[in-house]
């Protein structure tokens, strides 16, 4: 048995994660502020890391402004490596987002690269992995592209994957030796964004009437047709969209 601490163990993927590990007989340490534990001002996090095998950094910014989204995940990710390394961890797993050093014109993706970046500098073994949009964000994606009744999209791919297949490849990175690099993880059907919708609202009984457009923006980023898109060797999960 080892000692996984997860940093956002409380929210949607870390809580998956936090499952998995007890379930294969590790010890998973919930760190999150709830449980005192701050990765942001640092409170609690050596105590939290003393005698761990891996860290694994799930957490998500709690705002989404530009500003708040880099002083998190800049402040976060300094601490815990300063963290790791005063305590002896032997890895640190991150959750990142496929694309996203082609999505800079957003200040989440400038937020998410800085965290990359910071890890790849921070001194401590690693593993970054990269997911597609969850199941659960495609509504609001659909949501940030309505204006009334009419739902305005691009048509570049998306690949939707189950939370709980990240989760799975997140524990499946904490458990391996550190790659220093980037895995991918994604869903295994592609679709044009505004066809997805299109389908979820049928299936939904939702009015709202989708458009594709070619100017429509993805929280604020213009796509190309595979910005979203995992390469050739990502790691392929089961569950589809529609059933």
């Amino acid at each position: 048995m080892a000692k996984f601490v997860v940093i956002g163990g409380t929210g949607l993927i870390g809580s998956k994660v936090v499952a998995l590990l007890t379930a294969a007989g590790h010890e998973a340490v919930v760190a999150a502020p709830s449980t005192g534990v701050n990765a942001v001002t640092g409170e609690g996090l050596a105590a939290a890391l003393a005698g761990a095998e891996a860290v694994v950094d799930v957490a998500n910014a709690p705002a989404w402004g530009d500003d708040e989204v880099l002083a998190f995940f800049t402040a976060a990710t300094t601490n815990v490596l300063a963290a790791e390394r005063e305590t002896g961890v032997r890895r640190h797993v991150a959750l990142s987002v496929v694309g996203t050093e082609r999505l800079l014109a957003s200040g989440y993706f400038r937020g998410k690269m800085k965290q990359e970046e910071l890890i790849r500098a921070g001194g401590v073994p690693f593993t970054i992995v990269r997911a597609t949009q969850f199941f659960e964000f495609v509504p609001g994606i659909a949501d940030g592209g309505t204006v009334g009744d009419e739902t305005r999209l691009p048509g570049a791919g998306i690949a939707p994957i189950a939370s709980a297949d990240v989760a799975a490849e997140v524990v499946r990175a904490a458990l391996a030796d550190p790659v220093d690099g980037i895995v991918e993880v994604t869903g295994p059907d592609v679709f044009p964004m505004d066809e997805l919708v299109r389908r979820m609202y049928a299936q939904q009984g939702d009015g709202r009437t989708v458009v594709r457009d070619p100017e429509a923006t993805y929280f604020g980023t213009r796509l190309e047709d595979g910005s979203l898109l995992a390469g050739p060797d990502a790691v392929v999960g089961t569950a589809r969209f529609f059933a």
